[in-house]
């Protein structure tokens, strides 16, 4: 099978891409991209050892950047060129709606020879979040924006009945509008669930972030009483 890579966010969709194509790839590692210091990833705010745990949960290699938003770019091709030296031909992604986001990872990925991978795109968001729920997979909330879901959404993980109170507060069912973001912390492809606790919630902008840390004391998934304190 093809040699491939996954752009790993941590979230549901990139998941969820992973459990439509990975029969077809020998999937082999996972890339991230971290703000400079390492200590928080890019696209949802989440700490190393959580993606460390999914790449361990997966038994895949864990590349990572570290950039800002102005140097993304150029951190993910050297992401890129790296995973192509370990043999890498395919990389994976979980974009769904928007054409210049298949597009930026069409083009970053043909830059170094590599061919993108969109099993979802195009794809009705409302099926996706049936398929997910109904998947055996596990995701929590962990961050909203301010404007359409307040903080108590914060921790909860995704369940079939959210669909209709999504739908009633004009909420895509994926998020695709970045209305939330979301922390795998179960899949069928996995080889243990994640543990974490919720560790405190901040509000950043116009956005609601969780704070979630690796627990050693219990197994995710459980519904926390509340959230945290700002």
């Amino acid at each position: 099978m093809p040699r491939a890579a996954i752009s790993w966010s941590g979230g549901k969709d990139i998941c969820a891409a992973l459990h439509r194509v990975h029969a077809d790839f020998d999937v082999v590692s996972m890339v991230t991209m971290f703000d400079e210091g390492a200590e928080r990833s890019r696209s949802h705010g989440l700490r190393p050892e959580v993606l460390q745990a999914h790449a361990d949960a997966l038994g895949l290699r864990a590349v990572i950047g570290r950039c800002t938003w102005q140097t993304y770019d150029a951190a993910f091709d050297g992401a890129l060129a790296e995973l192509k030296n370990g043999g890498v031909t395919h990389v994976i992604f979980g974009d769904i709606l928007f054409p210049e986001h298949r597009e930026w990872a069409e083009r970053m990925c043909a830059a170094q020879g590599l061919i993108a991978v969109e099993p979802l795109f195009g794809s009705s968001t409302t099926t996706l979040f049936e398929e997910w729920t109904a998947s055996g997979a596990d995701a929590m909330i962990v961050t909203t924006r301010a404007a359409l879901l307040d903080a108590t959404w914060l921790g909860r993980t995704l369940r079939s009945d959210m669909l209709d109170e999504f739908i009633g507060l004009g909420i895509d069912p994926c998020g695709e509008r970045g209305e939330y973001h979301t922390l795998v912390t179960n899949s069928p492809l996995f080889r243990a669930p994640l543990r974490v606790s919720p560790n405190g919630h901040v509000q950043h902008a116009d956005c609601w972030a969780l704070d979630v840390v690796l627990d050693a004391r219990g197994a995710w998934p459980h519904e926390p009483a509340h959230a945290g304190s700002c």
